[in-house]
């Protein structure tokens, strides 16, 4: 059986990945304007969030999962780092906690780690 905080990565990575379709213009507002194709970016990162953190639950997917939430979590550094360029950029989120959601990426991309390595 695997840890309840494997469980708790699932569920987060699922409900994120669900909120892209919810509220999709909640991600679009914050995609950079360099990038192309807004809404098809939300959509597709968010069945990304979804697969992967499904993917933690089969012990044959979770390696790849794992690699899989990493890569996704640099991917959307540039997301991250776009929010805190102007207030328009930070869609009304304080900027103390866009600051803290920078380090808070590096964390997850280590929980994730966690499960390959360690």
């Amino acid at each position: 059986m695997a840890p309840w905080h494997l469980y708790l990565m699932t569920g987060m990575y699922v409900l994120a990945g669900a909120m892209h379709f919810i509220k999709p213009k909640m991600y679009m507002r914050i995609m950079p304007r360099y990038l192309p194709s807004h809404k098809f970016l939300v959509h597709l990162s968010g069945f990304t969030e979804i697969l992967l953190g499904i993917g933690l639950c089969f012990e044959q997917t979770q390696k790849l999962s794992t690699f899989g939430i990493i890569l996704m979590l640099v991917a959307f550094l540039p997301v991250h780092f776009y929010m805190l360029s102007s207030k328009k950029a930070s869609a009304g989120i304080p900027k103390w906690i866009l600051i803290l959601r920078i380090p808070l990426q590096f964390f997850l991309m280590y929980w994730a780690y966690y499960y390959v390595y360690l």
